[in-house]
């Protein structure tokens, strides 16, 4: 299961790529950043676990008492890592999502660490858009959306 991943030092990649936020290993705590192109591979997780599908994502936001309150069921509880307030992180799930922001396909620029996280699903929306959800530091909401392919967001992997 192995695969070339570039660098995502162009941030308009339509291959697979990954980054740190702000190019820094000191991000390293959020995880790497990865384009959609990545996850599509089917490669991206370890041997028995996989990136989780749209429908995955609302079977465990449904699990956690829907989108109005899963997203504090779900964050890092504290400041630690996230910008306060952190309204309604309890992390209760144990899942310990961090705010780690993404990276912008149109101008390369890095935004919202510590403030908001996004998570890549293995969920195509069309041929340019992909789902993905994303938590707040200013709300227990999880939000569901489509975006850009070339965008470099989280990932979490289920296991199979």
């Amino acid at each position: 299961r192995t695969f070339v991943l570039s660098e995502l030092s162009e941030h308009n990649l339509t291959t697979p790529a990954y980054c740190w936020y702000d190019n820094d290993d000191a991000n390293k705590v959020y995880g790497a950043l990865y384009n959609w192109y990545t996850v599509n591979t089917g490669n991206l997780c370890p041997a028995g676990w996989h990136v989780p599908t749209d429908e995955e994502w609302t079977t465990l936001v449904n699990y956690l008492g829907g989108e109005n309150v899963a997203g504090g069921k779900l964050k890092e509880s504290g400041t630690l890592h996230w910008l306060s307030p952190n309204t309604g992180a309890t992390n209760e799930s144990g899942f310990t999502a961090l705010p780690g922001g993404y990276r912008n396909y149109l101008n390369g620029n890095f935004d919202e660490v510590g403030t908001y996280g996004y998570w890549w699903s293995a969920t195509e929306y069309n041929a340019s858009r992909d789902w993905y959800w994303r938590l707040s530091y200013l709300s227990s909401n999880v939000y569901r959306g489509s975006y850009y392919s070339q965008n470099g967001f989280s990932v979490r992997c289920l296991r199979d």
